[in-house]
């Protein structure tokens, strides 16, 4: 709980100017490889294209796209003079063609800066940029921000918006106490030449996925990292509405945890397993209560009562901070029961889903 608690302490720090920020705004390149994204760039892309920031491109790298994305985006451009694009042929045979377009973006990327997203995602504010740029200290290579899914009235959506919000509060409260092991490439920035110095994608091409957490699991350390937590910083995309969808993307996500470090596997393994553990000794100790001492009973239900009303209080806090509507309450221990269970299936499954080469980033 101190590492899912450290989003709100540290951001009452920001609140307090007690946390450093460059108070020049560097040029900055945006990055956004898209795939048959022609509406979503259509609705999300003006967005960025306008943020209120004195000097930015925005490069969109066309993936091998069958729709009418370059259409799209010639349009765009004719309007944005700040917009540029380059593409990945269709007939390229790259294992991870999203790590090839990435790569071709950054190359091209006129700036120092970086700031990568995707294409069906959109910033909460139009001072997203500056928000999440300001971290961009002479120490700083990599800075983390929160990807956030849209609120919708499903079971199946609860479920994702719980994940997707628990294991952003973990990895950006660890990187918050210098324990930095992953991001998400909806809403990431590092510098162009950390990228290169460290080899950009090259030791995980054989890989499809893993363009985020992997390459900030492998440059970051404890003095290069900052994170952005401030509401204006989200970036908000549609999540998956059917459970079929949402297991391939868990799959694809969790295909490449085995490439993490073993100082990062260990760090992530140690909530679950508390988190087991605690859940296997209050039945143990509340089924002993029952046929022997009401004691032992009444104290494993105390136990379990202030564990679940502290992740209540913390849970439903980080929701309003940014920006969600929701109240997790009996959905909240559901979640809190049925997500690593959930993980431990894909664990255990995708091995031989991943042998088949089926995994593709769109």
């Amino acid at each position: 709980m101190r590492y899912i608690n450290g989003v709100k302490r540290y951001y009452k720090k920001q609140k307090k100017t007690s946390i450093d920020f460059i108070s020049s705004q560097p040029p900055v390149s945006v990055i956004i490889c898209a795939k048959n994204e022609e509406d979503n760039l259509k609705k999300f892309l003006p967005l960025i294209l306008t943020q209120q920031y004195a000097d930015f491109e925005v490069i969109v790298i066309d993936d091998g796209s069958y729709d009418n994305t370059s259409i799209v985006l010639d349009s765009l451009k004719k309007i944005y003079p700040n917009l540029r694009s380059t593409f990945v042929p269709k007939e390229t045979k790259n294992i991870s063609t999203k790590k090839l377009g990435i790569s071709l973006g950054i190359k091209a990327a006129k700036n120092e800066l970086l700031l990568l997203t995707d294409a069906d995602c959109y910033p909460a504010s139009e001072f997203w940029l500056a928000k999440m740029v300001r971290n961009f200290t002479s120490k700083t290579d990599i800075v983390l921000g929160y990807g956030a899914y849209t609120e919708e009235n499903t079971v199946l959506n609860r479920m994702i918006t719980y994940d997707t919000l628990f294991n952003s509060l973990q990895f950006l409260g660890m990187a918050i106490v210098r324990k930095a092991y992953m991001g998400v490439g909806r809403n990431l920035a590092y510098r162009k030449s950390a990228f290169f110095e460290n080899g950009g994608f090259t030791p995980t091409l054989h890989l499809k996925s893993g363009d985020d957490d992997l390459f900030v699991n492998r440059v970051a350390t404890r003095t290069n990292t900052r994170v952005e937590v401030s509401p204006e910083s989200v970036t908000w995309s549609e999540p998956k509405h059917l459970f079929k969808e949402w297991l391939y993307q868990k799959m694809r996500h969790l295909s490449v945890s085995g490439s993490y470090s073993f100082k990062s596997k260990v760090q992530i393994i140690i909530e679950p397993l508390t988190r087991a553990t605690f859940y296997l000794a209050f039945c143990a100790s509340f089924i002993l209560g029952i046929f022997g001492s009401i004691f032992t009973c009444a104290a494993a239900v105390f136990l379990f009562l202030i564990r679940y009303f502290t992740q209540f209080l913390t849970i439903n806090a980080a929701v309003r901070h940014f920006g969600n509507t929701r109240k997790y309450v009996f959905s909240l221990l559901v979640a809190d029961i049925f997500i690593p269970l959930f993980n431990l299936f894909i664990l255990i499954i995708k091995r031989p889903f991943k042998r088949s080469g089926n995994f593709f980033w769109k």
